[in-house]
């Protein structure tokens, strides 16, 4: 049982909520343009982790095939059971358990970056059909703005923060995080090397502003929990990478602390004070054909 990433790097919740808002139906067309997917293909997401975008994939392609895979079995236990309609293996992506020439797309979000170039690329050649699409999604730099009622700490949650610092930097480095990351033009030059042809690069910009008028109140809600969660979630994995470190009190203290920030954020939406907190992402979408 591998739970590395999902206990120490980035729990399920974080990327789960997440991403469900980055691969959100608002934002169906634009990637569906970048993608540029034929009818009744066998898709492959390598890396799906808990799984919102092969839902996605699911959804916006209803006549395809769609498979998940990922090293985490926390991972798939989860998105197997959010979405018990799709399949969803435990497999590495260096080293896949397809036969060759056997899917039409492979795709993949923020997996690039951590995997040696060549076992990335060459995999997926393998297992791709002649004239089979290979997709890589990366997110490249966005703006986040938090809300001043959340961005505010007070020296309890400063003195935890600062402690565990260099643990989480350790670990990050132990697990080869972001090793082999590339920019905006080694990217598709990579794809080439490895012998995809036809490369064309696009740019999906997600804008998640709770208090844009154009939100609906579940959607902005979303958005704000999405936070919240994703700061839960890295007190959560404090235990995993700083054993000892943060006793279980100062845990459920911290909790406590997010929680009573992120329900006075809700509160001031309720009321219709703005805080125009955002969250602009951009997602780099690589193609390329066997």
């Amino acid at each position: 049982m591998n739970t590395i990433w999902s206990d120490h790097i980035q729990n399920i919740g974080t990327l789960y909520y997440s991403r469900t808002l980055k691969f959100s139906d608002a934002y169906k067309e634009p990637y569906q343009n970048a993608f540029c997917i034929g009818n009744h293909a066998n898709i492959l997401e390598i890396g799906c982790g808990p799984g919102a975008l092969t839902q996605s994939l699911a959804r916006w392609y209803p006549d395809s095939t769609v498979t998940g895979v990922d090293r985490d079995t926390a991972f798939i236990q989860f998105a197997a059971q959010q979405a018990p309609h799709i399949q969803f293996l435990e497999a590495d992506a260096t080293a896949l358990p397809f036969a060759d020439n056997f899917f039409d797309v492979t795709i993949s979000n923020t997996v690039q970056e951590h995997i040696e170039p060549s076992k990335f690329f060459e995999e997926q050649f393998r297992v791709l059909k002649p004239g089979g699409i290979c997709l890589v999604l990366s997110a490249r730099r966005g703006i986040q703005i938090t809300a001043d009622c959340v961005a505010e700490e007070n020296s309890f949650e400063q003195e935890i923060w600062n402690r565990i610092e260099h643990f989480d930097h350790n670990m990050l480095e132990k697990y080869a995080v972001g090793q082999y990351a590339m920019n905006e033009s080694e990217l598709p030059a990579a794809m080439e090397k490895y012998g995809f042809q036809q490369i064309s690069t696009e740019y999906v910009l997600s804008n998640l502003t709770p208090d844009n008028p154009q939100n609906s109140k579940e959607l902005a809600y979303s958005m704000i929990n999405a936070h919240r969660q994703t700061t839960l979630d890295a007190v959560n994995t404090i235990p995993h990478t700083a054993p000892g470190v943060v006793s279980d009190a100062e845990l459920n203290q911290l909790k406590t602390r997010i929680n009573e920030k992120y329900d006075k954020r809700i509160a001031l939406y309720n009321e219709g004070v703005k805080q125009w907190d955002t969250s602009i992402s951009l997602t780099m979408v690589v193609r390329g054909v066997k």
